[in-house]
This record gives C-alpha cells, structure tokens and sequence, in this order.
C-alpha cells in the first residue's frame, strides 16, 4: 500500500527533450501510438512550434518518467457549432464577451506510466489540476478560457476526462458524427470534450 504519492514533492516538471530522454528510464503508458509520438515525434512538434511536451520526473535515482503531457494554442469557434452546442457552451460566459471564438489550450497528448497508473498514484488527476491551475495562475503569459481534448473514445479514456469536470462539446456520437460528415455506420475514434477554467 502506497501511503501518498505527489507530482509537486516526489517529481520536478521539466520541458520534455533528448536530454530527459537519455537520463530517464524508458516510458511506456501502455498506448503504443502514445508511446510512439513521445518518442519520435515530440521533438519535432517543439521545433515547428506546433506543440510543447513537459514531463513530471521523479526526484530519486534513476530518475523515471511519471507523466507527459503536449501542450498547444487552440480555440472553440461558436460559429461553426450547431445553436444548442453554442447555447451550453456559452451560459456561463457573460453577455458583453459572447464572441464568435473563444480562446483554447489543447492537451494533444496525454500518458502516465504504467508503473503510475491506478487510485493509488492519483497521477492522472493530480496531473490534470496541474495543467488547469497553470492556466488560471495570474502570471499566466495568455488568456485562456477553456481547455480542450479530443479524446480516445474508450469508456476508460472518457471516464477519466468526464470524471475531471470535462464535457462533451457535441451531446451524442451521432450529433459529432454529422458535424463532422462521418458516415453514421463509422466508428467515432475520439470525442471532443471541453472544460471551462472559469468553473470549479
């Protein structure tokens, strides 16, 4: 039984690079095409400035990857969402800064270690308060209004999102599935989910 464990006090968050690479432990989250793009393609995300990986390490020797999430610029544009999907979205903003795009910060890509994943660690959810504090911190560099995610559509995946306050933007598969003209008959791989930062 583990007694407690913390990203702040056990680990160091660190830009995510070779360097991390080679004085770490090998990472597995247990979803190959995750696996895959922290590997081999982070790097080149950072480089073309289309999106930023930080990881939590932990403090003891050899140093292990806990956590790595992607970081991106993103926006919800209300114009292009059906009234009922704008009309959610859009009831707790008030009236003289309902707009036509809101400001957005995507999580591209999201794993934990496998040696950290379970109620014991609470990896996933002390990692996501992270992620929404660093952008309702007042030394914040942008605003950002909402988070979003374009979720594995898995039960576990959406679990965990949902159970961190996110939402469906789209209220059903077939609502998503027709504002994105997929065929009904195809299997939806993700699903958009949003999160307010101005709501607990």
């Amino acid at each position: 039984m583990i007694d407690s464990f913390s990203l702040y006090e056990d680990c160091v968050m660190l830009p995510y690079d070779k360097n991390v690479r080679e004085n770490c432990l090998p990472f597995s989250c247990g979803e190959a095409d995750l696996n895959e793009f922290f590997q081999d393609d982070a790097d080149l995300y950072a480089e073309e400035l289309l999106g930023k990986t930080y990881c939590w390490v932990t403090l003891e020797i050899p140093h292990k990857i806990v956590a790595l999430f992607t970081l991106s610029n993103d926006s919800i544009k209300t114009r292009f969402l059906p009234s009922n999907v704008k009309n959610r979205l859009q009831r707790h903003v008030i009236n003289p800064k309902r707009g036509r795009s809101y400001p957005a910060v995507l999580v591209g890509r999201l794993g934990v270690s496998l040696e950290y994943q379970g109620s014991s660690y609470h990896v996933g959810s002390q990692l996501m308060s992270f992620i929404k504090d660093w952008f309702r911190h007042e030394d914040n560099k942008t605003g950002c209004r909402f988070i979003v995610v374009d979720a594995y559509n898995t039960d576990r995946v959406l679990h965990y999102y949902e159970s961190n306050g996110f939402n469906p933007l789209y209220r059903d598969e077939n609502d998503e599935k027709s504002y994105y003209e997929i065929p009904a008959e195809e299997k939806l791989r993700t699903r958009l989910l949003y999160f307010d930062l101005k709501r607990k």
